[in-house]
């Protein structure tokens, strides 16, 4: 008799600094609209290129983006800037990871960094067919990652409820910011 034993790979959870990416670069003229400031386009598949690379380290998997939910362009970014994008998991749920990300110039003189503009990107795990496939969990550390990571919860409610895919009733972390 012949036993099959099937061994279920353990999903070890990770912290948000093993998925941290940090792209830097000029601003070249090309990239710049009429105002000599980056290119809002630029910057996004910028921090797209960022955030695909850091859920890829989260998840050791092919990644997809599945959403871009938030982006804030709170300053420009002139021509000649050096520009870091910084880039990390801050939540994952089954096979989807919130990707948090920072972009920061850097003033040509003193070298300050100061921040420039946020976004929030979601991205899927897939297989070889493009399937989902699970992920590991998030284990923040730093309190700026804990507001992160739940903050993450709420977001992917409100996304759900406003989808049509969950009654409101049943956003319990939504429901707390109000009761």
């Amino acid at each position: 008799m012949y036993l099959l034993f099937i061994f279920a790979k353990k999903m070890h959870p990770k912290t948000p600094s093993q998925s941290l990416t940090v792209l830097t670069d000029l601003v070249l003229p090309s990239e710049t609209n009429p105002l000599n400031n980056l290119f809002g386009g630029e910057l996004l598949a910028r921090m797209d290129r960022a955030a695909s690379i850091a859920a890829r380290r989260h998840s050791r998997r092919i990644t997809v983006t599945a959403s871009v939910n938030h982006v804030a362009f709170n300053r420009s970014i002139p021509l000649g800037s050096v520009v870091t994008v910084e880039a990390k998991v801050s939540r994952a749920f089954t096979s989807s990871m919130e990707i948090y990300i920072d972009v920061w110039t850097e003033d040509r003189e003193s070298g300050i960094r100061t921040k420039a503009n946020e976004a929030i990107y979601t991205f899927v795990a897939v297989d070889e067919t493009g399937r989902p496939v699970e992920v590991p969990q998030v284990v923040p550390e730093s309190e700026l990652e804990k507001e992160r990571y739940a903050a993450a919860l709420r977001r992917k409610q409100l996304s759900l409820v406003l989808a049509g895919k969950m009654k409101p009733h049943e956003a319990t972390e939504l429901k707390a910011l109000f009761v």
